[in-house]
Order: C-alpha cells, then sequence, then structure tokens
C-alpha cells in the first residue's frame, strides 16, 4: 500500500496534522517539565543529604503505587516493546504509565537512587500516544495506535536527550516493526523535531558535550591508526562492562525473587545507603551528569582530567544494578553513560590516549552494548560529539553491539523463578 494512502486511510488528512502537532506539543511540554522537576530533585538531594536515607520508604511507595495502579504498566520497557511488536493485536499501553512513571522516577532521583531518565520519557510519550489514540470519534485501527505509540516513543527520547535523529533510529530500533516502519518512520521524524523544538522554546537545557576530535584547538582526524586502535579497545571494554551491568542486574531480581514485592526496593535501598556510608562519596546517585559538588565525579567531568577514578565506572555498575534490580524506577540509559565514559576515562589514563576520544566513545558503546539498538547509539554519539566523530562511534559501538548479550536492557527480564546465567539455583528440583 503506498504511504499516502495508508495516512488517508486511517485517520485521514486532516486529522494526521492535528495529531502530530498535538503529540510534540504536549510531550515536549512533559520532557521540559520532567527536566527541571530532575534538576530540582538533584538540588534538594544535595541541600538535604539526610532525605538518602528515606530511600526505602520511598522504595516501598513506589512499590506499592504500582501494585495498587499500575495494573498494565509494571513491565516497563520490556512489556512496551513486546507490545509494540506483537502485530496481531492492539498495543496495550495502559494510560496510567505516563503520570506513574513521572511521579516514581521523581521519588527515585528525589531520595537518591542511581537511575536514567530516557525509559520514564519513552514510556511517557508512548502512553501519551496511545492516550491520544483512543479519543472519542477517531476509531484507530491498531496498526494507527501502534504508529503513534512509536511515535510518541520517539518523541520522548528526543525531547530529553536533544537528539532527534537518535530517536528516530532508536524508536524503530527497539520496537522491530516490519510492516508500519515506513510509515512510523515518517511521523517519528516529524514529532522528533517538534518536541526537541518545544522543548528548547519552554527553556529547558540539556548537557553540552565537548567535540571529542578537537583538541588543544588541533583537529584530530577519525581515521588515525592510534584513534581507531582505541576505538576498537573501548568497544570492547563496553560490552564486557555492560555484560557485568546486565548479570548484576539480573543477579539482584534473582536474589530478591523469594521476597514480597513491596520490600524489595526497601532492601535495596538500604544497601545504597549501606555502600554510601561504605565509599563516603555520592557521587554515583541520581544521574550524575553534573553535580553541585566539584569535588563529585560527573558523566561531564570524565571528559577531562579531574576527579574521576580508575574504579567510578565499577562503583556505579553496583549503584545502579542495586538500584533498579530491586524495583526503583528509571531509565537505565543515564547511568550507562555514566558507567561507559568514566571507564573510557580510566582507559585512557592508563594507556595515555584521548581521554574526552575514549569517554565518549564509551559513553555510546556500552549504552549499544546494553540496549542493542548500536545505529541509534552511533547517531547519538555523531549528534553529542559532532558528526565528524561518525565513522568513530560506527565502529565502537558495532563491535560493542557484536561482543555483547543477545538480551539487552530492553529485552524481556528475569522472571521470579528464573535464574540468570551463572548462577546455581538454590531450588530443589
Amino acid at each position: 500500500m503506498r504511504l499516502p494512502n495508508y495516512f488517508a486511510q486511517t485517520f485521514g488528512w486532516w486529522q494526521w496534522p492535528l495529531l502530530l502537532g498535538s503529540l510534540s506539543g504536549i510531550i515536549g511540554s512533559l520532557c521540559a517539565g520532567f527536566l527541571l522537576l530532575l534538576q530540582w530533585a538533584q538540588e534538594s538531594r544535595h541541600h538535604l543529604p539526610w532525605l538518602l536515607f528515606l530511600l526505602p520508604l520511598a522504595g516501598m511507595l513506589i512499590a506499592y503505587l504500582y501494585e495498587r495502579w499500575g495494573s498494565g504498566a509494571k513491565s516497563g520497557m520490556a512489556g512496551l516493546q513486546s507490545s509494540v511488536e506483537n502485530e496481531s493485536a492492539e498495543p496495550a499501553v495502559s494510560r496510567r504509565i505516563t503520570p506513574l512513571i513521572i511521579i516514581t522516577t521523581a521519588l527515585t532521583h528525589f531520595f537518591g537512587g542511581s537511575a536514567g531518565r530516557e525509559g520514564t520519557a519513552v514510556q511517557m510519550g508512548a502512553g501519551v500516544g496511545a492516550s491520544l489514540s483512543r479519543l472519542p470519534r477517531l476509531h484507530a485501527s491498531p496498526n494507527a495506535i501502534r504508529i503513534l505509540v512509536v511515535t510518541g516513543m520517539a518523541a520522548g527520547f528526543s525531547g530529553l536527550f536533544g537528539t532527534p535523529w537518535a530517536a528516530l533510529i532508536f524508536s524503530l530500533e527497539i520496537s522491530r516493526l516490519k510492516d508500519l516502519r515506513w510509515q512510523c518512520a515518517i511521523t517519528a521524524t516529524i514529532c522528533s523535531w517538534g518536541s526537541y523544538i518545544i522543548c528548547h522554546m519552554w527553556g529547558a537545557i540539556h548537557a553540552p558535550y565537548p567535540e571529542i576530535l578537537t583538541s588543544e584547538n588541533l583537529d584530530l582526524s577519525p581515521w588515525s591508526p592510534s584513534i581507531l586502535m582505541w576505538t576498537c579497545v573501548v568497544g570492547i571494554a563496553s560490552a564486557l562492562a555492560a555484560r557485568l551491568y546486565l548479570y548484576l542486574h539480573d543477579f539482584v531480581q534473582w536474589s530478591l525473587r523469594g521476597i514480597r514485592v513491596i520490600w524489595r526496593p526497601a532492601i535495596g535501598g538500604c544497601f545504597i545507603i549501606g555502600l554510601v556510608l561504605l565509599t563516603d562519596d555520592r557521587s554515583y546517585l541520581g544521574l550524575g551528569v553534573t553535580a553541585e559538588d566539584p569535588h563529585y565525579v560527573t558523566i561531564i567531568g570524565s571528559f577531562e582530567d579531574g576527579t574521576t577514578g580508575h574504579d567510578s565506572w565499577l562503583w556505579k555498575t553496583l549503584f545502579t544494578a542495586i538500584t533498579l534490580g530491586s524495583g526503583f524506577k528509571g531509565g537505565e540509559v543515564t547511568p550507562l553513560f555514566f558507567i561507559g565514559a568514566t571507564l573510557g576515562y580510566s582507559l585512557a589514563a592508563v594507556g595515555g590516549a584521548s581521554v574526552a576520544i575514549c569517554a565518549g566513545l564509551g559513553m555510546v558503546g556500552l549504552f549499544a552494548a546494553a540496549s542493542r539498538a548500536p545505529l541509534a547509539c552511533a547517531i547519538m554519539g555523531a549528534e553529542l560529539f559532532g558528526w565528524e566523530s561518525l565513522p568513530l562511534t560506527l565502529l565502537c559501538c558495532g563491535i560493542a553491539c557484536l561482543l555483547a548479550r543477545k538480551k539487552g536492557i530492553y529485552s524481556a527480564r528475569l522472571s521470579e523463578d528464573k535464574t540468570p546465567a551463572g548462577v546455581e539455583s538454590t531450588q530443589t528440583p
């Protein structure tokens, strides 16, 4: 079926512009508000350090909210992906997913959990898309609903990270559509840019990253043998670090499988408090993109010689695996950025390579290995670090994804009775 005929026969030519315009405006505005909310949560936690000790109670509240009102939204990104992939049925995206994920992610960050934000934005966008498709008198078909859900996912990712082209590719890669990929590509492009523009109009500021191929006012060639070698090294290291994170996340889930759901994040919160007291360092709480305290380890700080330690990536891996594995809500991409950037910094510091190049490639390489979305991650790196870095991000993300686990962070998570690979089951036959 030709594309013009398809769009005309679903909602009609006059309805599509209204739907896409509304989707862009609503999601862009929500992303701007959500970014401001997370900034407020970070500042509040910095000025009120005792909030961390309420993290177990916040975890119990999050678990209660999902048990009470989260029917159809508990499975998060993995459930959303499975729902979109099943083209034989209407996508089962709950309308409650948008308010629930925003509230619970804000609680996680406000009290000090180590989590991200992209999962929130993507689920929020999907929820808005599903809600618009169910407006009276639209009579949307399952495929039309699916298009709006995927389009909302792209708009949410774009508004949050400020990378519209990567958002387009990301929504198509993780949804794995077959017959609707071209229709979704058109609508996702429109809404990715629309959400990005609306978010900026509200004054939301995205983190500034340096152009990694510019060092000391000298333009470096991406085809330099030494840079290509370090790109391969970072790609391999990213795949191994992603495997470690996924293993630890699954291990935490498996370890808590026999405990009531409401107690799992409380236990995880107690472990986070214990790790903070052990390390005497709060760098690994929250997003970690920037920090109020200049002595904290951050993603931005990893692009230059500073406070980043050689074990920073390992601590962030542990903090994030416990936080999200025990049931707190939030995305995984920003913590993976942190892990990848600090890992790249460590490799560069040991080997004498460019810190900025290795940190930038580690960011997108580890995300690619964990998400199984190498093209979107490579494009994202080019949008963040300059388009001249695209050959390096493609190579790094390709190697990382090739060596990574077959199931990533957006695959179905472990069931309660399933033992993660490499963990001996304690159940008797």
